[in-house]
Formats: C-alpha cells, sequence, structure tokens
C-alpha cells in the first residue's frame, strides 16, 4: 500500500477556513500536570508462593525416597528427652487402648484418628496405638493412612512423641503414641 502524500494548502483554501471558522484566540500555555509517582514494584510471584506454602504443606506429595512401605515411623516434640522416645521405641509403654484403620479412606481416617485421641485424652489415657497398615495395596500412591497418621500426628499439640510398634504389636503397620497428661 503506497502512502499518499497531503495536498497542498494553497492561500485560497486558507483563507476560506479562516472565515469559516472565524476569530480564534491563543489559549496561554499550561503547565504540564505532575507527573504521579510510580508505585514500589511488588514481588508478585515470591507473594504466590508464600501464599501456596500452606496448602502444599496439608498436600504432601508421595516421594518413595523418603518413605518406603517397610520404613519405621519416630517423632519427638521438642523439648523431651530423647530417652523417651528410645523407652517407647523399645515398648516400655503399656499400650492402654487401640484403633485400626484398615479399610478406610483417608477423610474417614483422618476424622477417625481425632476422635480416637481425643477420646483418648478425656479418658486419661497415655499411650495408644494407631494401626494404620503397611500400604502393600496402595499401589504407586504409597502408604497412604501410614503418611496421613505421620503427618496427623506431628501437627498435634497433645503427642509427645511416636514410634512403630515392635514386630509382635504390628511393626511398621502400627505406631505406638504417647500422649501428654493432663
Amino acid at each position: 500500500m503506497k502512502r499518499r502524500t497531503p495536498a497542498r494548502v494553497d492561500d485560497d483554501d486558507a483563507r476560506l477556513f479562516r472565515e469559516a471558522v472565524g476569530p480564534v484566540r491563543e489559549l496561554a500555555p499550561v503547565a504540564p500536570a505532575p507527573e504521579t509517582p510510580r508505585p514500589e514494584p511488588r514481588a508478585r510471584m515470591l507473594e504466590a508462593d508464600e501464599a501456596a506454602v500452606p496448602g502444599e504443606l496439608l498436600d504432601m506429595a508421595f516421594d518413595p525416597a523418603l518413605m518406603e512401605i517397610g520404613e519405621e515411623l519416630g517423632y519427638l516434640r521438642d523439648g523431651y528427652p530423647p530417652k523417651l522416645l528410645k523407652a517407647l521405641k523399645r515398648g516400655q509403654f503399656s499400650v492402654q487402648d487401640e484403633i485400626d484403620l484398615h479399610q478406610m479412606n483417608a477423610a474417614a481416617a483422618q476424622a477417625t484418628i481425632a476422635d480416637f485421641l481425643a477420646e483418648a485424652r478425656h479418658n486419661g489415657l497415655r499411650c495408644v496405638r494407631i494401626v494404620h497398615g503397611k500400604g502393600l495395596r496402595s499401589k504407586a500412591a504409597g502408604p497412604v493412612l501410614k503418611m496421613l497418621t505421620d503427618r496427623l500426628l506431628r501437627r498435634r499439640d497433645d503427642v509427645v512423641a511416636f514410634a512403630s510398634a515392635r514386630p509382635m504389636q504390628g511393626g511398621t503397620g502400627a505406631v505406638i503414641v504417647l500422649l501428654k497428661g493432663q
């Protein structure tokens, strides 16, 4: 597409234009408006990453390197002596109640664990067993109930320590939980 040059305005056209428009007064020059300050830069991706952290903590992806089917669980809350966890692993606490999570889905197991531990605390129990299974039928998802139990127990303030049960009590398919005293 070729660019056309505008037609030249001759004196006759200019005179006709001025007659049609009439008298014109020139406006005084106006100072330009002050420039608005630019907003401070925001690290939007950092904010989005930080906002996503709580959700990611609740929905941990399965990493087989972190938890294999036969791996033992163990946890001791900060501020308690390490010998307490050793005694728990050796079976030196008497199990006062237990619950079996077999055949439950994750949501049912989560509610059941919460109810079971609340009832145990209410009844003054200090040591309980949760049978979560070894996850042999969990396929690629890994031991779902085992990981769920581990994650939930670590978050509870009333849990002092927990460890995988001794072989005669269920081995890596169960966990012995030590609760805070009243």
